[in-house]
């Protein structure tokens, strides 16, 4: 039970100032508890919230933390080019520079940037038109997931939410939010996604949404896998019978029970599964050469209409192979073929696109140009890598056809990897935070959309630039509005990014 005493607080005051006008006394906090019966401990937690309140009336207050824009730089530079926890950032700084920074001084830091990039990014929106990705990314918990909008071509990140539910009507805000920031697109990609195909559909009914080729052509290389599998056990299992064969053969005594393998029908199903195999092999080449933007045959370039019939007959011959395959292969070969025939439709959702071009154009250079340009087109990385490079080698009276021709095939919305890229930029913050708020996510988007790159075709130029915002600055902190680095250094090419980013 809890022991009361009769002390007011005016008493209790008075105890509190002779316990510390006589603190070092021997025997007087024993004298004063047999007084007033009360307990040691709580004359002592007595005295020291009397200390506490003396020192509050007559210290000074602690100063507040000085942050520095160095301080602010360094801070930030941490968080997003470290990888670093809050805490992490605290010993970074500790361990370089010998400063002593509060977990709530780096709080305050991080907070405001977040609060600035979320307004960046409520404010800017892309000159044009863009083709872009649309994605998910999942962290610990399945519950939600972070839903971006990335561009196609410069790479640049316009929209990045979340945690949120991945549902159709989650998908539809995200997508009006950004249009109402002055987003337009022309094409969107996807992994098809139910939730997003139907987002597409109620927020933009009439535009281009296709499907990403390179998820169906994963999608068959698991199932090669899995029929390669078949015929590697089915392969063992004749490999096992032929050893218990040569054993009794040799008058040994055999180990184990008999091989499945010695029945006369085994060798006919690793014969089917291997044929199953080998046919299949060859149906995905096909089936990415004809997903390809430009397909090239010794007649000229495919067009639509016999695109689409080569690849109904592919589906047909796949058919084939599957009712013809080993029992442990049907199973497979059944859900890629269902899965081929729901997404082709939206994987060749480019072609309209392409093939308006092709026409208008083909009778400027004619077919065997036409065959021609697409032909330098395919062995770019050889030839160019620019499309000037490319257009100097032709007639005069075909560059400028060449130019619309190597723009359009470049342009064309068939893949989702500008968003994977961006995935792969957040997962480690997602390793390090687990989960990301709205705030810092804005905080890496505006750094990745104002980072330049070092290398390759884009060197010298931003994410915004390459979108046609080309009086963005080079340093994001200087974007939200911090100082810019004393001293700093000029990023290389950064002088050739205006031309970079017209040209694109």
């Amino acid at each position: 039970m809890v022991q009361r005493h009769d002390t007011t607080p005016t008493h209790r005051a008075q105890v509190v100032c002779q316990m510390i006008a006589q603190a070092g006394d021997y025997g007087l906090v024993t004298h004063l508890s047999r007084d007033l019966g009360v307990s040691r401990q709580t004359l002592y937690t007595w005295m020291e919230r009397g200390w506490q309140a003396v020192e509050a009336a007559f210290l000074p207050l602690p100063a507040a933390p000085t942050i520095t824009p160095a301080l602010e730089r360094q801070v930030l530079t941490l968080l997003v080019e470290g990888h670093a926890s809050v805490r992490g950032i605290q010993a970074c700084l500790r361990a370089t520079t010998g400063q002593h920074v509060s977990l709530g001084t780096i709080s305050t830091i991080t907070t405001e940037a977040e609060q600035r990039a979320l307004a960046w990014m409520a404010t800017h929106a892309p000159p044009t038109s863009r083709a872009v990705a649309l994605d998910e990314i999942y962290g610990r918990k399945r519950c939600g997931a972070y839903l971006n909008v990335v561009d196609l071509d410069s790479w640049a990140v316009w929209a990045a939410e979340g945690p949120l539910p991945v549902d159709a009507d989650t998908w539809t805000l995200v997508l009006w939010e950004a249009q109402a920031r002055g987003l337009r697109w022309h094409a969107t990609v996807s992994d098809g996604a139910p939730a997003m195909q139907q987002a597409c559909r109620v927020v933009d009914p009439d535009g281009q949404h296709g499907r990403d080729v390179w998820h169906l052509l994963q999608s068959c290389s698991q199932i090669q896998g899995r029929i390669n599998r078949v015929v590697a056990t089915l392969a063992a299992q004749a490999a096992t019978a032929q050893r218990y064969t040569e054993r009794v053969a040799a008058g040994e005594r055999p180990s184990g029970r008999q091989p499945v393998a010695l029945d006369a029908a085994h060798a006919a199903h690793l014969a089917c599964a291997r044929r199953t195999a080998q046919a299949l092999q060859y149906l995905t080449g096909e089936l990415h050469a004809l997903l390809e933007v430009v397909v090239l045959r010794p007649s000229g370039v495919l067009d639509a209409a016999p695109r689409q019939a080569e690849l109904d007959t592919l589906l047909d011959l796949l058919a084939e192979v599957r009712d013809a395959a080993a029992p442990g292969q049907q199973a497979h070969l059944r859900s890629l073929h269902i899965t081929l025939t729901r997404a082709l439709p939206q994987a060749l959702a480019f072609v309209a696109g392409v093939e308006r071009v092709q026409q208008e154009l083909r009778g400027v250079v004619g077919e065997t140009g036409l065959a021609l340009i697409a032909w330098a087109w395919q062995r770019r990385a050889l030839l160019g890598p620019s499309t000037e490079e490319l257009v100097a080698g032709l007639p005069l009276a075909w560059r400028q056809a060449a130019r619309v021709l190597m723009a359009t095939w470049d342009g064309a919305a068939r893949a989702s990897s500008a968003v994977e890229g961006w995935h792969s930029i957040v997962r480690p913050h997602l390793a390090v935070h687990r989960t990301l708020s709205a705030g810092l996510l804005a905080v890496l988007a505006v750094r990745h959309n104002h980072r330049v790159f070092t290398r390759g075709t884009h060197r010298g130029a931003s994410p915004l630039q390459l979108s046609g915002m080309v009086e963005t600055p080079s340093d994001w902190l200087v974007a939200l509005g911090y100082p810019p680095a004393p001293h700093a250094l000029r990023p290389a090419g950064a002088a050739a990014a205006p031309q970079l980013a017209m040209a694109a």
